[in-house]
């Protein structure tokens, strides 16, 4: 079991995009529709992303009228706490994390469920 639940966790960090939703998310809950404008990418390539990110045990969601808000889950497994440490660590780094936290910025988040 361990070791499938290793696979899983290490799969869901495959895929650039969904290292790109994990670098956004670094700073707290986001609404889909902001993933969406900041990715440049449509609605269901992002709530795929976002449905394998938490069926591997990555990000959490809450509903609030029609939206969906998506966070890190903090207290994954040990294996996730250490990966998450490590991406909190490099992601920012990235030259293209960067350039979406700075399109994030340039949107007008209204958060009014929080």
């Amino acid at each position: 079991m361990i070791m499938k639940t290793s696979a899983r966790t290490f799969k869901a960090l495959s895929d650039e995009t969904r290292l790109r939703i994990l670098g956004l998310l670094l700073d707290g809950e986001l609404c889909v529709c902001d993933i969406m404008a900041v990715l440049q990418l449509p609605q269901s390539t992002v709530s795929r992303h976002l449905a394998y990110l938490k069926n591997a045990g990555w990000v959490d969601d809450r509903r609030c009228g029609v939206w969906m808000y998506y966070s890190i889950i903090e207290n994954g497994s040990t294996l996730q706490r250490c990966l998450l440490k490590v991406l909190r660590e490099n992601l920012p780094q990235s030259a293209v994390v960067v350039a979406d936290r700075e399109r994030l910025q340039g949107f007008s988040t209204d958060n009014s469920c929080a």
